[in-house]
């Protein structure tokens, strides 16, 4: 038996990986905004990740309940076209794809595990050192690519201030799978959106690279897969001055939210 905790677990690779371990008589924990699209069966915690004292109680909530998570994956996403400022004043976009596995990341209880749905190996996109909350000329292909950047110094992060934890991070990129690609698109982004679901493989297969890292995690500390194909983390995406100077920056950001 197997606890799974699922961010973005009621569309898409979340909502499929959730029925699989459920099929399989395993706890599955989700994290989302609409309960009426949870599975039966799953355990449902309402919660708007893009909110930093969102994620503080659900943590508080996953660790009282599940005193061992077996897996904790990280799928929720939402594109924006139009730059949107949560209520606690951060990009909503960096707030979700990043502070959010961030937090969840680092406050959930020792997981076995920790899956990280993002983009590791696409050379696009880059770390606004001196913009992250894009404020100026925003673009929401840039806001996702810079979430998808920092989720992998992120990975880097995580593995290199934890050297003997238990745990092990795995960034996924599952190439480009058939999901419902939730978000707020403008005319030109939603067209293009269309004509790549033409070429999107199926939820249950885009699903199967993370039923592997789930059933059969690596051994190493951090690794990085295109589908299924390993990825070199000798790529600069995974550099260890960037990994530190991002999580130098969170965690100064974070402390700024508290008071």
């Amino acid at each position: 038996m197997k606890t799974l905790v699922i961010t973005g677990g009621t569309d898409g690779m979340g909502k499929e990986l959730a029925r699989t371990y459920l099929r399989r008589g395993d706890t599955v924990v989700i994290v989302g905004r609409d309960q009426d699209k949870a599975l039966p069966g799953a355990r449902f915690i309402a919660a708007d990740l893009s909110l930093v004292s969102e994620n503080r109680r659900v943590i508080d909530e996953i660790n009282a309940a599940c005193p061992a998570v077996d897996a904790l994956v990280l799928c929720a996403r939402y594109f924006r076209s139009t730059r949107f400022v949560t209520a606690e004043g951060l990009e909503a976009t960096f707030a979700l794809e990043y502070l959010s596995r961030y937090l969840l990341s680092h406050g959930l209880t020792d997981p076995g595990v920790i899956i990280n749905v993002s983009g590791p190996g696409v050379p696009m996109g880059r770390v606004h050192w001196d913009d992250l909350m894009l404020a100026r000329g925003y673009d929401g292909v840039a806001a996702q690519m810079q979430a998808g950047r920092a989720n992998d110094l992120l990975g880097a992060a995580f593995a290199a201030e934890r050297p003997s934890a238990l745990t092990r991070y795995v960034l996924i990129n599952p190439g480009l799978v058939s999901t419902a690609f939730r978000g707020e698109y403008d005319a030109a982004t939603a067209a293009h959106v269309e004509s790549f679901k033409r070429y999107a493989a199926p939820v249950a297969e885009g699903v199967k690279p993370l039923i592997a890292r789930v059933d059969d995690p690596p051994a190493a500390p951090l690794s990085a897969f295109m589908q299924n194909e390993p990825i070199s983390l000798d790529d600069p995406s995974f550099s260890s001055e960037a990994a530190a100077r991002l999580s130098d920056i969170t965690r100064h950001l974070l402390r700024s939210l508290e008071g």
